[in-house]
């Protein structure tokens, strides 16, 4: 069971950060973006990319893209995604998903259908003993450090912050945060391009872990979802209990079977959805 806990818990890291740009997106905008995980790919390739230009070097090319991340993000919102806010969520949805459709095909073009990896020179491979039977890999530890830091990070900057601080105001009321001087649509903008920046660390960090096709980011958009949806929209440290509860939850079923992991993940999922609809720790105003 110790076992079982500590890999759902790296394996929760990852779930983390695959997630915290759309609790990021929900929270200030209320805006789902279901291309989330063809952008944690595209991240990834962008990466890939980067060290077949220059022969090697990726983790210099991953810091190297998030600059890049965090000017897309905000275009992105800026000229595109703004149009589409609004009471209905329908119009968002439309444009993401048409993104979504963009970027694998994109992707498919570019890259073809074959799985690759970021080379990490051995780091992907490297296991920390604990005691006679138990080895954790050194990659997932640090992709849960990472996780950590991000989310403690958001939880700062928001609570902190006079960028936080606006974040919440047009989070809560955005006519009236205008009327106290805030450019939502400028507000908006900052908030996506963090977002795109956890993106491209997720997209990195699983290119590293394991290999990505241009047909993985529907499911890692259910992942994140997922968490999300389980640890409560728009809560950060909740959007990290989220995918900790459901990392585990799939090792208990890989244990149980090969087959069932993820299944046992999205009844889990079903079940807080059913039960608990805002999720077990919620975003609380004040």
């Amino acid at each position: 069971m110790l076992e079982i806990a500590l890999q759902g818990i790296l394996l929760g890291g990852l779930y983390t950060l695959f997630a915290l740009g759309q609790s990021l997106m929900f929270g200030v905008m209320r805006l789902t973006n279901t291309a989330q995980g063809d952008f944690i790919i595209l991240g990834a390739f962008a990466v890939i990319a980067g060290t077949s230009l220059v022969g090697g070097a990726p983790m210099l090319i991953a810091l190297a893209v998030l600059p890049l991340a965090f000017g897309f993000g905000y275009a992105l919102q800026r000229y595109v995604l703004n149009g589409t806010l609004g009471k209905d969520p329908l119009p968002s949805l439309v444009v993401t998903f048409g993104l979504s459709i963009v970027i694998q095909n994109l992707l498919l073009e570019v890259f073809s259908a074959d799985p690759r990896s970021i080379e990490t020179d051995g780091l992907n491979t490297l296991g920390l003993r604990i005691g006679e039977s138990l080895s954790l890999g050194v990659l997932p530890l640090i992709v849960l450090a990472i996780a950590i830091v991000a989310t403690g990070a958001l939880q700062w900057l928001f609570a902190r912050t006079a960028l936080g601080r606006s974040f919440r105001a047009v989070s809560d009321d955005r006519e009236i945060a205008e009327l106290m001087g805030l450019n939502a649509k400028k507000v908006y903008a900052f908030a996506t391009a963090i977002a795109f920046v956890l993106i491209a660390v997720a997209g990195a960090l699983q290119g590293m872990r394991t290999t990505v096709s241009p047909s993985d980011g529907p499911l890692l958009l259910l992942f994140a979802f997922e968490a999300v949806i389980i640890g409560g929209m728009g809560s950060f440290w909740g959007t990290l209990a989220g995918a900790m509860i459901l990392g585990i939850t799939q090792q208990i079923g890989f244990r149980l079977d090969p087959g069932w992991g993820i299944w046992v993940g999205h009844i889990v999922f079903l079940l807080v959805l059913l039960l608990r609809p805002q999720g077990l720790f919620p975003k609380t105003r004040g």
